[in-house]
C-alpha cells in the first residue's frame, strides 16, 4: 500500500489530488501524519478527495489508527488513515 506523508504545510487540495490518483490506480492508500497541524491538513484533504472520487463511483472511507515511526533516530507517534473504497 502506498503511503502519503502529510505535513502541517501540505496544501490540502494537492494532497487530495494525490489521494484520488492513488485510489484510482490501487484502490487504497495510507495517509500518515505526525502532529495536530498535519492531521488537520490530512483530514481536509480526505474530505476534498471524497468529492473528487464520488463522480467516478468511488466512495472514499478511512480508518484512523496510531502507529510508530522513526524520525531522526527518534520514535514518534503517527496517525495513520487507511483509505479505501467502501462501495
Amino acid at each position: 500500500m502506498e503511503i502519503l506523508k502529510v505535513s502541517a504545510g501540505s496544501p490540502p487540495n494537492m494532497v487530495a489530488g494525490a489521494i484520488a490518483n492513488v485510489m484510482r490506480k490501487a484502490g487504497e492508500v495510507e495517509v500518515q501524519t505526525i502532529g495536530a497541524g498535519a492531521t488537520n491538513q490530512a483530514v481536509k484533504a480526505i474530505a476534498i478527495a471524497r468529492g473528487y472520487l464520488a463522480p467516478v463511483g468511488i466512495n472514499l472511507a478511512c480508518s484512523p489508527l496510531f502507529g510508530k515511526v522513526e524520525v531522526d533516530e527518534e520514535e514518534k507517534t503517527a496517525i495513520r488513515f487507511i483509505c479505501f473504497d467502501c462501495g
